[in-house]
């Protein structure tokens, strides 16, 4: 038996709003260290003898998730692509059928990949006391010792004691704060954090079993799992059709067998600003600060600046969330309400709920710096050996200058090129593309003008990505 990492790699980017948006969730943050929580939920399983991993993700971050394992070296991952979200029952069974094509005896080791864990040697020893377990055909949760009467978590009631961990006696929700208090106070009651190590083939079992319709769902949408560039597409109208369920509901709170493993190990899920504000390093005054911050007579305070400097005098207990277009301020318990602001901006069809200034895609990444009446001004970053789409624009003419790097530019089929310093003129309906023949990131100034600057202005006649 093989342990295969399953990431589950979803969210919908609202608690840490504004640098968490829809198109750039908490999982491709980086928070706490230098890596992303997504890269460090992969790092943190060096050590753990396991094969290439399987990631399932929304459509719209597959070129996120790819750029951020190929930072870390990783090539051999299997991306899953999710048309819709349905909820971890359904994404873990695909992720097993996955699982069962490279080994029949797989282990799944599920992990979210947003949580922060500070103690690896813990998570280490806790997985190979899951190990133990899973290979006796056990179905293998972790639970989180608790450090407080914590009301945001469900929980799990520990039952006899085993081998390895303890059975499960049951599942149980999110608790008042008596509730909470009661079971803290009893010792019997963990955490429940979403974290399994399970057989794939009994997973698959146990789902048939307690809840046929997912599992028909979720192996018919597998059946015709479409290769798409470097991914793994789900097909959307079959996948749609799967109920959304979590494998709490759906499999573990009806299974027999299943086990759960203590774990204290610094575990966090970084559910709001107060919560990181909580695990982050902090100076004297009380304060955790990044980027540019000058802070005077200020304490217990977050303030995160991502573009500019931010500075402050005589404040207490406040959050300050800087990024290039959007500010956040809020008393500190009152953080993890900043989804009625991110409410009130969907209403009114604010794109700061959606994404960031910089935009990624496949050959890298765009930063919109400004724009006006008839103009918009980019920021383009071409990775080396990379090329965009060859394509038209009905709407608009571009002007492209070279800051750093060499661009390979075609115009209606004719290339020449453009070093720094040197500059191209777009016509409006000209078939262009934008290439980096070099070793260098190639950089650039776009500047269009014309009558409509949409990004769905493109008429697209080649692409190796696709799209």
């Amino acid at each position: 038996m093989n342990i295969i990492p399953v990431i589950i790699a979803g969210g919908s980017g609202t608690r840490l709003w504004p640098l968490s948006r829809t198109q750039f969730p908490k999982q491709f943050l980086t928070l706490n260290g230098e890596q992303t929580m997504l890269q460090q939920t992969l790092s943190r399983l060096d050590g753990i003898d396991h094969r290439a991993p399987i990631l399932l993700c929304n459509y719209d971050h597959r070129y996120i998730v790819a750029e951020q394992l190929r930072q870390l070296g990783i090539e051999d991952a299997s991306i899953i692509l999710e048309p819709v979200g349905r909820n971890t029952a359904p994404a873990i069974a695909i992720a097993a059928l996955q699982a069962l094509q490279q080994d029949e005896e797989a282990l799944l080791l599920v992990l979210a990949a947003d949580h922060l864990i500070e103690n690896i040697a813990a998570f280490h020893a806790a997985i190979r006391a899951g190990e133990e377990a899973a290979r006796a055909d056990q179905l293998v949760t972790f639970g989180i010792v608790p450090s407080g009467p914590e009301t945001g978590y469900g929980y799990i009631q520990q039952g006899e004691s085993l081998q390895a961990g303890y059975r499960v006696k049951r599942f149980v929700e999110k608790p008042d704060l008596s509730t909470a208090e009661a079971y803290l106070k009893s010792g019997d009651y963990l955490w429940n954090s979403g974290m399994f190590l399970m057989p794939a083939r009994q997973v698959l079992q146990e789902l048939q079993r307690q809840r046929d319709d997912i599992y028909q769902a979720s192996t018919a949408a597998f059946a015709q799992l479409q290769p798409e560039y470097e991914f793994l597409k789900l097909p959307a109208e079959i996948f749609a059709s799967c109920p959304a369920e979590s494998i709490d509901y759906a499999v573990m709170e009806q299974a027999n067998q299943v086990t759960v493993i203590p774990l204290d190990a610094g575990w966090n899920d970084i559910g709001s600003w107060s919560a990181l504000w909580d695990v982050d390093h902090k100076d004297e005054q009380g304060n955790a600060t990044k980027g540019d911050v000058v802070v005077h007579a200020s304490h217990n305070s977050l303030i995160h600046a991502e573009s500019r400097l931010v500075t402050t005098v005589g404040i207490d207990n406040l959050v300050i969330i800087e990024t290039k277009d959007a500010v956040l301020v809020a008393e500190k318990h009152q953080a993890q309400n900043v989804k009625a602001i991110v409410d009130q901006l969907k209403a009114k069809g604010r794109s700061e709920t959606q994404h960031h200034r910089v935009v990624y895609r496949p050959w890298g990444c765009y930063d919109a710096i400004e724009s006006g009446q008839r103009f918009k001004v980019k920021r383009i970053s071409v990775k080396p050996g990379e090329r965009l789409s060859v394509q038209m624009h009905h709407h608009r003419a571009e002007h492209w200058i070279v800051v750093s790097g060499t661009a390979r530019v075609t115009q209606d089929g004719e290339s020449k090129l453009i070093t720094e310093n040197e500059s191209i003129y777009i016509h409006v309906g000209q078939s262009h593309s934008l290439e980096n023949p070099g070793k260098i990131p190639l950089e650039l100034i776009e500047v269009q003008t014309g009558s409509y600057l949409g990004e769905d202005d493109i008429v697209r006649f080649e692409d190796r990505y696709g799209r």
